[in-house]
């Protein structure tokens, strides 16, 4: 490439080459001085190169071995430190009942109308204990815990109503409740319940409970809510260690138990007949009560306390 070609002027260009001269030789670099090629030891190297990877595995099982430690012992900041068992004895107080249907009132225009009256005591181990009987109606009793159950045989040629609004329990006291029926929800049991009407000759099974028996119950951490019925006498009284039951001893609960015996409790069933209520009043008189206790076994629970924050 010429000097014109690079923009020079060749005049000029020409003058300061000459001017320059050649280039002096004693200037140039000794060859001594030039980099030489470096010759590697590639034994030496591999063997420096393994025991690095060996120090590095080392290392690396050291880091892990650590970690590991580090887990269990964060897992175990949570431990529950267990103290001496503390026993207990869960025991539940019972009683149950004896009683006679002692006698059932009608109208005088009942009496006069469905003839003479039936009352028995019926053998054991059948569904119902006691026997009522007229020329209108065979009712049946049992005695529940909480209610009172009954069935009613129709024996005469038209329907009978029952009208519960106008039923009633009364208890040993002498006070009287209102009642409800099976078909009856809890929620319900204080609006007005429909009537149930029995056919002729056919059969009602059902219950009577007294509304008042029966309350609602709110949830807790530990227990769920739910609807609670009221025994009609004290026949159940539980005693743990989350529960002191409604006696202190079982000589209270044999006790109170015992102060039934000889008083009455009283069902007032309404029976409609062509627009004709007649009350029939059966009561029932309590003959005996055997209080006992059952159960008596050792519940053990352990205490604990929380050790360490888990951080």
């Amino acid at each position: 490439m010429t000097a014109r070609a690079l923009g020079c002027d060749p005049n000029r260009a020409a003058r300061l080459a000459a001017d320059a001269g050649p280039f002096p030789r004693n200037e140039l670099p000794a060859l001594s001085a030039l980099p030489q090629p470096i010759t590697v030891d590639r034994e030496r190297l591999f063997a420096l190169g393994s025991r690095m990877k060996v120090q590095a595995e080392t290392a690396m099982q050291k880091l892990l071995k650590v970690s590991l430690c580090c887990l269990l012992l964060g897992g175990c900041a949570h431990q529950i430190t267990k103290e001496p068992s503390a026993t207990h004895r869960a025991t539940t107080y019972r009683a149950k009942y004896s009683f006679s249907l002692s006698r059932v009132e009608r109208p005088d225009k009942a009496s006069q109308r469905y003839g003479p009256t039936k009352i028995e005591t019926l053998p054991p181990k059948l569904d119902y204990e006691y026997l009522f009987e007229d020329d209108l109606v065979r009712v049946q009793w049992a005695f529940r815990s909480n209610q009172m159950a009954f069935s009613l045989e129709n024996k005469a040629e038209q329907s009978i109503e029952i009208p519960w609004d106008e039923a009633a329990f009364v208890d040993e006291s002498g006070r009287s409740h209102r009642v409800m029926h099976a078909s009856v929800q809890f929620a319900d049991r204080e609006k007005p319940q429909t009537s149930s009407v029995v056919a002729p000759k056919q059969l009602l099974e059902d219950i009577v409970a007294p509304t008042d028996y029966v309350r609602r119950v709110e949830g807790t951490r530990s227990t769920a809510g739910g609807w609670e019925e009221k025994s009609l006498l004290p026949d159940f009284d539980v005693h743990n260690s989350s529960s002191t039951g409604e006696y202190a001893t079982f000589a209270d609960f044999e006790a109170a138990a015992a102060s039934k015996v000889g008083k009455t409790i009283q069902i007032r069933l309404p029976l409609r007949v062509e627009e004709v209520v007649n009350n029939y009043i059966f009561t029932f008189r309590i003959e005996s009560a055997d209080a006992f206790e059952e159960g008596g076994h050792q519940v053990k629970e352990r205490k604990g306390s929380k050790k360490g924050s888990g951080k």
